[in-house]
């Protein structure tokens, strides 16, 4: 094969970098878009963040300042006033308050004021795990040091649940590996007594192996005089798979209590907390906040960004004018190239915002049925119908509907909360599977507790209205929305 050189034009389509920041910025939510704009202003010294009042004191500067064709040139009040605040003295009068010598805020630290009252609702505030809270009452029990590893080994074993899912063989087991000497070898019983030891601790039922044991020591710390406590503990230890499975004529039958007495057994065990270690260090709430706030303005519907999502930056004029002024060939490229990197990030802000609210005009067009009467009008919609509507393509849809939240007078939604799919109904039109669930949701809200509704009765409603649906159909729908069973949904009262 002979080797050559071939010179030619060939025509493609390529991604510029503007084209790829663009739809980079276009699929970042909110806290990512915030941290991008972080990013950029560190590496970028064109731009800078635009203060928000920095017009109004402008404004006021001007209108405060001096009349000097009057005056014979008055001291400058205002700066020393300033200077004084800035600067504080080596010794204090006695009286003095340091609020007025020294100024607490920082340039990294906002003060408190009312303007910002939850200020300090996003800071960090992790609490203590399950095994920090244990090992602290362990610390306060009078253990001898066997017993205190014993303890220690049993405590690093409980899930977050406070069940203790390793077999306390497993446990002896290990203890009785990690001894050397033959005197302090761990006897079976003592890791028992151990356990049972920390199934006092708080909070009570920690420890537990089963969900009957764990019920049991909540209600072995009830006050003996608590009604139906005896008949509470019968029914946790012989027959919780049958209240499990809601049968309630076997309990019945087997106990030989009335359905009255039964239904306040029940009602006795459902104070109980089954899962006792979720309370001391719970799931660490996530805050949304919404990008676009959608408001009835005068019986039409208004969409607006949110303000405090939108960032405010902008190019600086200082270090932008130094671009006429520098000497050197080098120096004048880079300035222009940061200040040509700052026009292409602000103007992909700009494109990402104009297209974000376009998407969001468009799904409060369509879904206007869902904002007057709720879920039950939501129409069918998919990213077709907006890409149509606002001559995009789906990808773009979808990147624009990916962890976009709306505020809306019902709550808050994620923008594809509001796309779903349609199902023929038998007069020729179609109905949002979002519609169908908040009809079934309101269907098994209205039923009686002790003859559910089966999927298949569902079915048969959703048919007498028009929507025509499976059971299996019906089936998936119930599951989307954690709604158990008909067996599971079963009450007495």
């Amino acid at each position: 094969m002979k080797q050559s050189l071939y010179l030619g034009h060939e025509q493609g389509l390529h991604m510029t970098p503007q084209l790829q920041q663009a739809i980079k910025l276009l699929q970042l939510s909110t806290l990512e878009l915030q941290l991008e704009i972080q990013n950029v202003l560190e590496s970028n010294f064109m731009l800078e963040v635009e203060e928000e009042n920095s017009a109004k004191d402008t404004e006021a500067k001007k209108t405060d300042e001096p009349n000097t064709d009057n005056a014979d040139n008055p001291p400058n009040t205002d700066s020393a006033e300033l200077t004084v605040k800035n600067e504080t003295p080596d010794e204090l009068p006695t009286d003095s308050n340091w609020d007025d010598v020294f100024d607490g805020s920082t340039s990294y630290s906002q003060p408190a004021s009312d303007n910002n009252p939850d200020q300090w609702d996003n800071a960090d505030s992790s609490g203590e795990s399950l095994q920090d809270h244990l090992t602290w009452q362990m610390q306060l029990t009078p253990f001898s040091d066997t017993d205190r590893a014993i303890a220690t080994a049993i405590i690093d074993s409980i899930d977050e649940d406070g069940y203790l899912h390793i077999a306390l063989e497993d446990i002896h087991e290990g203890l009785s590996q990690s001894t050397q000497n033959a005197e302090d070898l761990v006897e079976f019983d003592e890791v028992e007594a151990v356990l049972h030891r920390i199934q006092q601790f708080d909070p009570l039922g920690v420890g537990a192996r089963t969900l009957s044991e764990c019920l049991i020591v909540q209600l072995q710390h009830l006050p003996t005089d608590t009604p139906y406590l005896q008949s509470a503990l019968r029914l946790v230890q012989q027959h919780l798979d049958a209240l499990g499975s809601r049968d309630f004529n076997k309990i019945m039958r087997q106990m030989r209590i009335s359905q009255e007495d039964l239904a306040k057994v029940i009602a006795l065990i459902q104070t109980l907390n089954p899962r006792p270690g979720a309370d001391i260090a719970p799931a660490k709430p996530e805050y949304i906040v919404p990008d676009v706030h959608v408001k009835k303005i005068k019986g039409t519907w208004s969409v607006e960004l949110n303000p405090d999502t939108m960032p405010r930056i902008r190019i600086n004029k200082q270090y932008a004018g130094l671009i006429r002024r520098t000497d050197t060939s080098d120096d004048t490229n880079s300035l222009r190239n940061h200040l040509q990197e700052a026009r292409w990030f602000l103007k992909s802000l700009q494109s990402r915002n104009d297209t974000l609210l376009k998407v969001a005009r468009c799904i409060v067009e369509r879904q206007r049925g869902f904002l007057e009467y709720g879920d039950e009008a939501m129409r069918p919609l998919v990213l077709r119908d907006v890409a149509e509507a606002v001559e995009m393509h789906e990808s773009t849809i979808s990147r624009v509907t990916t962890q976009k939240y709306m505020h809306t007078p019902n709550g808050i939604f994620e923008f594809k909360y509001f796309f779903s799919s349609h199902v023929s109904t038998t007069e020729g039109g179609v109905c949002s599977a979002t519609a169908i669930r908040a009809i079934i949701k309101k269907f098994i809200a209205a039923e009686n507790p002790q003859k559910p509704l089966s999927d298949s009765k569902i079915a048969d409603l959703l048919l007498k209205q028009g929507i025509k649906v499976a059971r299996r159909t019906v089936t998936k729908y119930r599951e989307a929305m954690l709604i158990s069973s008909s067996n599971e949904r079963k009450r007495l009262v």
